[in-house]
């Protein structure tokens, strides 16, 4: 069937918007299909950032997009404007190296990492971790440096070290984000609690509530994000502050990453992984709001209510 020339077009200035382009059933971060899973899982291991399309909210795109490229099935990846394949290729790929190729990514050395596991979290693991096969401790970095512990089978490719008596199974990109790395935990009232800690993570600079008040005095050009819930911001809020809705987000992501931004919530903590999560991305000056929105409160601006 022969595509409509108003949704080829469409279909080519999505193409070209960015480098990476998915599209996909659902979002990144919220697929709505394995294939589509499967494929986010394995891009998010590679690249920091890419656009993704979601076909379930445009039956058109849905449609055009398998005769644009001429392949029947969801999810369809293109790089550079070119067509690379569905969930199975990107899979092969991925296993070969050939994906790091076609993204243009140099290649991961198959090394592992010099990294450090406590004793406390060297007890901790064994005492959980339980003699199944199957069930071998992992370690993941991905391209936006967010960590993730976990038990599973051992997947192909995959490099393994043994630190403090304990295994731990790797693929070599994360092995490169965890070099000098230490896992660490604690013990609280519903288990171990994993803490790591990766010297890898880009800087995120503190900032406090005179100084941000002086910024906006001044004019200074920069992005004052708040990223705490829509009920919170009816409560207080900061005049000049943009909310960190999903949309606001998206362009963010996407922006010049020589820019100033300064994150804040209630107290810090939730702003600092949002700060983190976009030093990862490049943005060079990130800084986090200490105390958040009460030290504002309390410290510049005592009109502002305290919750």
């Amino acid at each position: 069937m022969k595509i409509d020339p108003d949704i080829r077009t469409r279909i080519e200035k999505i193409v070209s918007s960015d480098h990476v382009v998915l599209f996909m059933k659902g979002r990144r971060g919220a697929p709505q299909c394995g294939f589509s899973a499967t494929t986010t899982q394995l891009l998010d291991q590679l690249v920091p950032d890419y656009s993704t399309v979601d076909v379930l909210q445009d039956p058109e795109i849905r449609n055009g997009i398998k005769e644009f490229s001429s392949w029947p099935t969801i999810p369809q990846l293109y790089v550079g404007g070119e067509f690379i394949g569905g969930c199975d290729i990107i899979s092969e790929m991925f296993g070969t190296g050939e994906l790091e190729e076609a993204l243009g990514i140099p290649k991961a050395a198959n090394t592992a990492p010099d990294l450090t596991i406590t004793d406390t979290a060297a007890k901790a693991l064994q005492e959980i971790s339980g003699p199944s096969a199957g069930r071998e401790l992992h370690l993941s970095i991905d391209a936006r440096l967010q960590n993730n512990l976990y038990f599973g089978p051992i997947e192909e490719r995959e490099l393994s070290t043994v630190t403090n008596g304990i295994q731990i199974y790797m693929s070599a990109q994360t092995a490169v984000r965890a070099d000098g790395l230490t896992i660490d935990a604690e013990s609280t009232s519903s288990g171990p609690a994993f803490r790591i800690e990766n010297p890898n993570l880009p800087k995120v600079k503190d900032i406090t509530a005179q100084k941000v008040k002086e910024m906006l005095d001044s004019g200074e050009n920069f992005g004052l994000y708040d990223v705490r819930t829509p009920e919170e911001i009816q409560i207080a809020r900061i005049s000049g502050a943009i909310a960190l809705d999903e949309d606001i987000r998206n362009k963010l992501e996407k922006s010049d990453k020589k820019g100033t931004i300064v994150f804040f919530c209630h107290h810090g903590g939730r702003s600092q992984s949002v700060a983190e999560h976009f030093a990862a991305l490049g943005y060079e000056n990130v800084f986090n709001l200490i105390g958040g929105i009460d030290s504002w409160a309390q410290d510049v601006d005592q009109s502002v209510r305290r919750y």
